[in-house]
């Protein structure tokens, strides 16, 4: 879990997106993100499925503000002409801008910097001891890693762990009462 397998901190985006999509979703966020980074939001995640007869979900926030309805309106009626033009999806589908919600998905290296101190879950791509999957308190993002402090079996005491950013599969937040707190807030 050292440094050596991630990228030096000053070789990272804070800002880009590590997790990247697969197929068709791929190609739909390579077309859709510079429409939504030039309304001023930020893609999260896109996602196909077969829900509602064909569905193309479309996550976006904004860096400083929780989005709203009308954003997601404002996001849509700028997708929805450049998506018939390119018509990446074979057969009919349902267009959906929605907000990462609560338990939203962490997909940039300042995410875990902005959500420091909440309960997340981490997916690696690979084994570390045994394990895919980690669950603890973000303590931020240094010199390339994501920083997880977990409980560990044969540990009396929580360990903080780093796993470089090369490693993560997929990372969101977990649902707490402190994070509906938050939320409410």
């Amino acid at each position: 879990m050292g440094s050596s397998r991630g990228l030096m901190a000053e070789q990272i985006d804070m800002d880009r997106r590590f997790v990247t999509e697969n197929g068709p979703a791929r190609a739909i966020a390579e077309l859709v993100e510079p429409v939504i980074e030039a309304l001023g939001f930020r893609l999260v995640r896109v996602k196909l499925s077969s829900r509602d007869g064909g569905t193309l979900q479309i996550m976006a926030d904004h860096a400083t503000r929780p989005i709203n309805i009308d954003d997601c309106a404002t996001i849509s009626r700028e997708l929805s002409p450049l998506l018939d033009a390119e018509d990446p999806i074979s057969g009919p589908y349902h267009l959906e801008i929605s907000t990462p919600g609560i338990d939203r998905p962490l997909v940039r290296p300042r995410d875990f910097e902005d959500w420091a101190g909440y309960e997340a879950r981490v997916t690696l791509n690979e084994m570390v001891d045994g394990r895919k999957r980690f669950r603890g308190r973000l303590e931020g993002f240094e010199k390339g890693e994501v920083r997880l402090q977990v409980q560990l079996d044969g540990w009396e005491a929580p360990r903080v762990l780093g796993f470089p950013i090369t490693m993560i599969e997929q990372a969101k937040l977990v649902m707490t009462d402190e994070l509906l707190n938050l939320a409410r807030r």
